[in-house]
């Protein structure tokens, strides 16, 4: 019996109950509990198999409901969340005591969120208390977005999957933390680097830290399919390498023509960046599905959404 269900109530009713429930966002699904059960918050990491180390997100309804969860808020970050929330931007900033240092790996800072997603802000409407996200699959593999995703992932081990649909977005949030006041990326996502800066000026970027990291997604293997997985500029070149095995391609814009190829997706025909990124996680879960011996990827255009597309295919790929 499948636990994917567009019911709002039902997903209610199991995170008041300390229960987890997987929900749509605009980036990926989420795994979701409830920020001040101990309980729910300990089972998002079991049931990701996730490090404790490794902080989580909170997701709050409306940009009113931040003065809840955070101390300080710097000039930068109100402009930041006035120009891209409800979006794709979480922002690490001082935590209230009240949040759990179980949710921060015991830091004094917090990341939060507005997520872009009907369905999920009328959820978490409806709930007294916000909700922890990281993405809804174990720890390391690849991100979930779609419903079917998430319950081939953990149909035996949560309550629910609230179904959103497909990500629009598809790969995760920008993270911006803040450095004596001004603002840093902690980790490229799906809200473009230029977009910031149009809003708050230059931006340093630092999103790798593998001890004790300030935000999630600064692990530097992440998002990776089973498949042996290789990032390239020149596809043709590890194709002849790997002669004789089952290859899977997967490139931004033009197609590769060649016979050894098993399997081969285009993530955008018209060289579109954003419907690149809102389609690369499915396409590797299809690929990771098909029994091949290695997939290639190519490098994307090193610009705008290119630049967090290259990140996770760096951190979904094997170190030859």
């Amino acid at each position: 019996m499948s636990i994917i269900s567009k019911d709002i109530q039902q997903a209610a009713k199991l995170l008041s109950n300390d229960q987890l429930v997987a929900i749509p966002t605009e980036t990926v699904y989420g795994l979701a509990g409830n920020i001040y059960s101990e309980k729910a918050v300990k089972l998002i990491f079991e049931t990701k198999k996730r490090p404790f180390f490794n902080p989580l997100i909170v997701h709050i309804p409306s940009i009113d409901a931040l003065e809840s969860i955070v101390s300080h808020i710097p000039e930068k970050a109100r402009l930041l969340a006035d120009a891209f929330w409800p979006g794709s931007m979480t922002m690490v900033l001082k935590k209230q005591t009240c949040i759990p240092d179980l949710i921060t790996a015991g830091k004094n800072t917090v990341a939060v969120r507005v997520p872009k997603h009907p369905i999920t802000l009328e959820l978490l409407k409806a709930l007294s208390f916000p909700l922890a996200a990281p993405s809804a699959n174990p720890f390391g593999s690849i991100s979930p977005t779609k419903p079917e995703h998430v319950e081939r992932y953990f149909k035996d081990t949560i309550g629910q999957v609230l179904d959103g649909g497909p990500c629009a977005n598809g790969i995760e949030s920008t993270i911006i933390g803040f450095e004596g006041n001004e603002p840093v990326i902690y980790r490229l996502g799906a809200l473009a680097i230029e977009d910031i800066e149009a809003v708050v000026g230059k931006v340093a970027i630092r999103n790798k830290k593998e001890i004790s990291p300030d935000a999630p997604g600064m692990l530097d293997r992440h998002y990776a399919p089973t498949t042996q997985t290789f990032l390239t500029d020149n596809i043709s070149e590890v194709i002849r390498i790997h002669g004789g095995k089952r290859i899977g391609i997967l490139v931004f814009k033009t197609e590769v023509n060649d016979a050894s190829v098993t399997s081969q997706i285009i993530l955008s025909k018209e060289g579109d960046l954003s419907e690149a990124a809102s389609k690369l996680y499915d396409a590797m879960h299809d690929l990771d599905r098909q029994e091949l011996d290695l997939i290639i990827a190519e490098q994307f255009p090193d610009y705008g959404l290119g630049k967090s597309i290259n990140d996770r295919l760096k951190r979904a790929t094997f170190r030859s």
